[in-house]
């Protein structure tokens, strides 16, 4: 499983998407929501996963998306995605 990190660091402009226990950022893009698009995207590629969402200037986890055939720790179903 391929878990993938949205984030934005102090004072930078762009939202960073990054493999978890990765060096760099996978891509940089303008918006969150967009950044979002692609963390699932590259998890759905390499064979699903978790996608952590941080507010913004590298703030906490706000949200947390199961991207198939990934294991969803919690049985129950998503309704916010």
């Amino acid at each position: 499983m391929s878990n993938y990190h949205v984030t934005q660091k102090k004072g930078q402009e762009g939202w960073n998407v990054q493999k978890e226990g990765g060096k760099k950022a996978s891509a940089v893009v303008s918006t969150q929501k967009q950044a979002e698009q692609l963390a699932k995207q590259f998890s759905s590629n390499n064979g699903g996963g978790e996608v952590r969402i941080h507010r913004q200037n590298g703030g906490p986890i706000r949200d947390s998306d199961t991207v198939k055939p990934g294991n969803d720790p919690k049985s129950i179903k998503d309704t916010k995605h």
